[in-house]
């Protein structure tokens, strides 16, 4: 119990600490300035006090780190003789790595198109219905759950057990109460990168309903009033109204979701360790950097991942930068 308390007195003053230390250095920052600066020049220094501290944090933690990372993406597993790109013909010719390329490319195109369809299905028709906040809230829950969390639930969901034994897993229980045999949904070969995709859909979906929700709402109703006084079913109101009106938040949410699945490792990692052909770029990276010790060839793989990235940020940028424009 004093443990207790004194860990959570200690994580209490180091969050008093932190945030009091930030308003200090803020606060003596722009004292300085506006006492010991010329007038005139505070308009150009005063924004440069108030971002140099997070540029700074950004240049420590994200621009220096990457700059080395292309850097080891250059040498040979000890990290002593320059190999020049052979790690990158390596990761796009051998045999497991465009296995894993392949993969993470079924993993962009169900997760992406799954997730967003059915979030984007589940707000039209969610809008209609009078326990609306009790059923978004609902299926937004598992967002509250961590990668690693949902990963462990999922786990006894696809739990196996042979023929005749009493099956403690949810879907091998069904399956087998219905007169089959059980399936080994994580072994088998077949199925096992479906059934770990399943998962990022039940995750992403609530979130890809949330943010298309709130474009729903957008659509002015007196539009669609008037194409139901034209005839149009509700099938066709939404194909030609109501997709096309939310069409930018689509785009938004559906790259939001790339990027997100680009990533993804935790599910892999603890589902399946990334063994029987399913490991995906992040789980290989880790696998080449800190199980094979080839921090070369996981520093590749990662710049791989950076650089398939690059062109989702950008194009996000641009759209709210269109949205921000066209408002």
């Amino acid at each position: 119990m004093n443990n207790n308390v004194g860990l959570i007195l200690t994580a209490l003053l180091a969050i008093a600490l932190g945030s009091g230390g930030v308003i200090a250095l803020f606060y003596g920052l722009n004292i300085l300035v506006e006492r010991f600066l010329p007038q005139r020049s505070h308009r150009r220094i005063l924004p440069w006090i108030y971002v140099g501290p997070s540029a700074l944090l950004l240049l420590g933690y994200l621009v220096i780190p990457t700059v080395r990372t292309i850097y080891l993406s250059f040498l040979g597993p000890k990290s002593e003789t320059f190999v020049g790109f052979s790690n990158y013909i390596f990761a796009f010719t051998a045999p497991d790595m465009l296995l894993i390329f392949r993969n993470n490319a079924f993993w962009l195109v169900l997760v992406t198109a799954i997730s967003v369809g059915l979030g984007l299905v589940i707000a039209v028709l969610i809008d209609r219905v009078k326990y609306e906040a009790i059923a978004k809230s609902l299926i937004f829950l598992p967002m509250a759950i961590s990668f690693v969390g949902a990963s462990v639930i999922w786990r006894f969901i696809y739990a196996y057990r042979p023929m005749g034994s009493e099956q403690i897993g949810l879907l091998n229980a069904i399956v087998v109460s219905l007169g089959f045999e059980p399936i080994g949904w994580l072994v088998n070969r077949g199925i096992n990168n479906l059934a770990l995709i399943a998962i990022m859909i039940w995750l992403q979906t609530g979130f890809c309903m949330v943010l298309l929700s709130s474009a729903v709402k957008g659509v002015p109703q007196d539009v669609i009033e008037a194409a139901r006084v034209d005839g149009a079913n509700e099938i066709q109101i939404f194909r030609r109204i109501i997709v096309p009106m939310i069409m930018p938040t689509v785009t938004v949410v559906a790259t939001t979701v790339v990027v997100l699945v680009l990533k993804v490792f935790d599910i892999v990692f603890v589902m399946t360790g990334g063994n029987l052909q399913t490991d995906v770029i992040a789980s290989r990276m880790i696998k080449e950097m800190f199980n094979f010790r080839n921090f070369g060839r996981g520093s590749a793989i990662a710049v791989i991942l950076l650089i398939a990235v690059i062109p989702v940020m950008v194009a996000n940028i641009r759209r709210f930068r269109q949205q921000e424009l066209n408002r």
